[in-house]
């Protein structure tokens, strides 16, 4: 039997949080409830409501924590280069290492009963806070000219799109798939992928 200290043990939180995408990951996020991600944490079914009224709000708490660790992937990529343009690639690179680090948690990130920010406003900040690391890339490249500024949200959200689906690919097996037909690996696939479109949103390219 759990010990009733456990319930209060400061860490009590953090593993909460981890036995649910543990759970995530092993069974699917239907199978999780606060009862069961209580006995896949070892502590007694009760615990979990110290910290979390329901399970919407576990699963915000993920996501909100996800995004503020995207958020900081993208920070170091960004850290870098001095270059804001080549520092489209170590975005592009980052946010699909990320998805690979933590396949559960991102996955849970984009669902849409999680995207509902008057539902969940604090998990719709973080993932607007991870999001503007690229705005704010995207208008260093317009400052030193090396984006046109009428298209800089449009190429923000494109940006988005290519190194979400990216991920996405890899994550359901698809890119290793590609990347081993096409003589190469995905790592490599993904950074090839992320420069051609840097290089084709460029001034003087054939898109511009």
């Amino acid at each position: 039997m759990v010990k009733r200290t456990s319930y209060h043990h400061g860490d009590l939180r953090a593993t909460l949080m981890a036995a649910c995408l543990r759970l995530i990951e092993s069974e699917g996020l239907a199978a999780v409830s606060l009862r069961r991600v209580a006995r896949e944490a070892g502590v007694s079914s009760g615990a979990p409501y110290h910290h979390f009224a329901d399970r919407a709000a576990l699963l915000s708490a993920l996501s909100i924590d996800g995004f503020q660790q995207l958020a900081a992937y993208l920070v170091t990529a960004r850290a870098a280069t001095v270059d804001p343009l080549a520092a489209l690639t170590e975005l592009g690179d980052a946010y699909v290492r990320f998805s690979r680090d933590h396949p559960a948690q991102f996955r849970l990130m984009f669902r849409p009963e999680l995207s509902q920010p008057e539902k969940h406003p604090d998990a719709h900040v973080a993932g607007d806070a991870a999001f503007n690391v690229l705005v704010d890339t995207v208008a260093e490249c317009v400052a030193v000219g090396a984006l046109p500024a009428d298209r800089a949200e449009t190429l923000a959200v494109a940006w988005w799109a290519l190194a979400h689906g990216l991920a996405s690919l890899w994550l359901d097996g698809h890119l290793e798939k590609r990347s081993e037909q096409m003589g190469t690996h995905a790592p490599e696939l993904v950074d090839t992928i992320m420069r051609t479109f840097t290089a084709l949103i460029t001034p003087g390219s054939s898109t511009a």
